[in-house]
């Protein structure tokens, strides 16, 4: 195989013929082998569209030649569709705050645009990966920008599955709005609640969590392409700037705008960290959804079994007929991921020192882990589990109608002091509260039917309300 000679500050090294990347990338095969994981494909694109959109700016500022700004964005442009992606080979997690993933992009991009030219690869002198690709940038604006748009992107993603994972929520609420079960506080039995209530809280808290992530992804949208090395701006003319930014938003479709201050912008990152936040808090609550999930569809025989979830694998090597909460219980680990995710965005957050963070890299891989696994695990979340929740509304009722918790309904009839001793009756004797007040001859049937109406114990007021007297 026919390889090329390529130099940098540090010497040579030599190259396939076949590989659009250069000597820089080299370089962080061999300095970085850590995770073994490149970069994603949103954040491919993302670089993609920046360097097309840089050429455009500086063809237009007239200091890039045409001939080679059109060569530069037609190579982009073959990136943006999904072409050379193999050539994006360095580790996510590096040193140097992203040059190694900047700078591949760059040898990537020229390589071609030199093929494009008629030139054979490692010509530089056509197409120079930091001369023409990098022209007006520097890593510290590019990869921001690009871990900004590759977050927006993946966010698209997450919100639309959140959005399916709600109406679905709500849609299984009012299926279930006439079951009554057993409401639990400290995993004890308290009183009746529907299994619709149940479900609606989880519609309600699954939105506040999205209006939470689309709140935090404003900030995200404050770009500081432009600011080049420390936010000063150095080598990039004025009006580069304001359209480079035009053409991102035209071919991304997001809202971006630039950052006011470019020195603040390209030295902190709290703006990540707010994000990470929101997501962390999103986890957490799918997390607890999906214990609950778990606990209210525990047996089937000798658990809660008030719901079934839907069966999607078989559960076990050595017992047959089993089956698992297996759905249930992958949100529960996306959840711990995305929780030590958070950690060490906000530990990369806090290592930021004078006027760069160098630690981007990798909170850029754990933000974008954390919204890709989230995007994956809601949409399957909804799909193989929440969609074919079924009740098993007998269980539910025959819960209620044994519970002590009843026992509350009476205490505006009769007070606190002798409920109590109801309650310690039935629990002592094993018997129903509804059988002690009889023999007690403290209300007649009638006066308990309606006073114990469970679904009407589930509403806010008194059970029985007409037969209430003055204590």
């Amino acid at each position: 195989m026919s390889t090329r000679i390529e130099k940098d500050f540090l010497g040579e090294r030599e190259i396939s013929m076949d590989r659009y990347y250069g000597i820089q990338t080299v370089r962080a095969m061999e300095n970085f082998p850590i995770t073994g994981i490149g970069i994603c494909t949103e954040m491919i694109q993302a670089l993609a569209v920046i360097k097309k959109a840089c050429a455009e700016a500086n063809l237009k500022e007239g200091i890039l030649d045409e001939r080679t700004g059109k060569a530069i964005i037609a190579a982009s442009e073959e990136i943006m569709q999904g072409k050379l992606h193999q050539e994006f080979v360095v580790d996510v997690i590096q040193g140097g705050a992203g040059t190694s993933i900047n700078m591949n992009a760059n040898e990537i991009i020229a390589n071609r645009a030199v093929e494009i030219l008629g030139g054979v690869k490692g010509d530089y002198a056509q197409v120079s990966p930091n001369t023409h690709v990098n022209m007006s940038q520097s890593t510290n604006d590019v990869f921001p920008t690009a871990i900004r748009i590759s977050t927006l992107t993946w966010a698209g993603k997450l919100i639309s599955a959140l959005q399916k994972l709600i109406k679905t929520l709500e849609y299984k609420s009012e299926e279930f709005d006439d079951v009554v079960k057993v409401g639990r506080t400290h995993l004890q039995d308290a009183v009746p609640i529907r299994l619709g209530q149940e479900l609606s809280a989880y519609a309600k808290v699954t939105s506040r969590d999205l209006d939470r992530l689309k709140t935090s992804l404003e900030e995200l949208k404050q770009i500081n392409i432009g600011a080049t090395a420390t936010g000063t701006g150095l080598n990039s003319e004025k009006e580069y700037r304001l359209k480079v930014i035009r053409r991102l938003k035209d071919l991304t479709g997001l809202e971006l705008h630039g950052a006011d201050d470019l020195v603040d912008a390209t030295q902190n990152v709290d703006a990540i960290s707010e994000v990470s936040g929101a997501l962390k808090i999103m986890a957490l609550n799918l997390s607890k959804m999906a214990n609950d999930l778990r606990l209210l569809s525990s047996g089937p025989r000798a658990g809660m079994a008030e719901i079934n979830l839907p069966n999607v694998q078989v559960g076990s090597s050595i017992m047959p007929g089993k089956v698992n909460p297996v759905i249930a219980e992958v949100v529960n680990q996306v959840a711990f991921q995305v929780v030590g995710n958070d950690n060490t965005i906000s530990l990369g957050v806090e290592a930021g020192q004078l006027e760069l963070n160098v630690m981007e890299p990798v909170i850029a891989y754990n933000l974008l882990q954390s919204f890709q696994i989230l995007s994956n695990v809601v949409d399957v979340f909804e799909s193989k589990c929440i969609r074919g929740i079924t009740a098993n509304k007998e269980r539910c009722e025959n819960y209620v109608n044994n519970i002590i918790g009843l026992v509350t309904a009476i205490v505006p009839h009769v007070g606190y002091e002798l409920a109590t001793s109801v309650a310690k009756e039935a629990l002592e004797e094993s018997r129903q509260v509804r059988q002690i007040l009889l023999d007690r001859n403290l209300f007649t049937e009638e006066e308990l039917n309606a006073i114990f109406e469970v679904k009407e114990m589930t509403r806010p007021g008194i059970a029985g309300a007409k037969y209430l007297k003055k204590l």
